[in-house]
């Protein structure tokens, strides 16, 4: 059976579909102890699109790994806010 070449190189590639790939960090107000971070986290890691989250509590910061098709920086901002913690983008 022959596999068209196509098809080989999407399997191998996997990224063939997916979407912008982008990394950004937010400067994360009110985060004053130790569980502040794991709730930040929680909030941006249910974001459609984020794919990878990490807090940095001594900085008060959160950087995101996140799929443009999906997600924008009003999302990740409304996400914290929601959640009791405005942030904005670190430039």
């Amino acid at each position: 059976m022959r596999i068209s070449t196509f098809v080989v190189s999407v399997l191998l590639s996997g990224s063939a579909f997916a979407g912008t790939s982008e990394m950004l960090t937010l400067n994360v107000q009110n985060m004053t102890c130790a569980a502040c971070p794991i709730t930040v986290k929680k909030a941006l890691e249910q974001v459609p699109g984020v794919s990878e989250v990490k807090i940095d509590f001594e900085h008060k910061t959160a950087t995101v790994h996140l799929d443009t098709d999906k997600a924008n920086v009003a999302m990740l901002t409304k996400a914290t806010a929601d959640a009791g913690f405005p942030s904005t983008v670190r430039k």
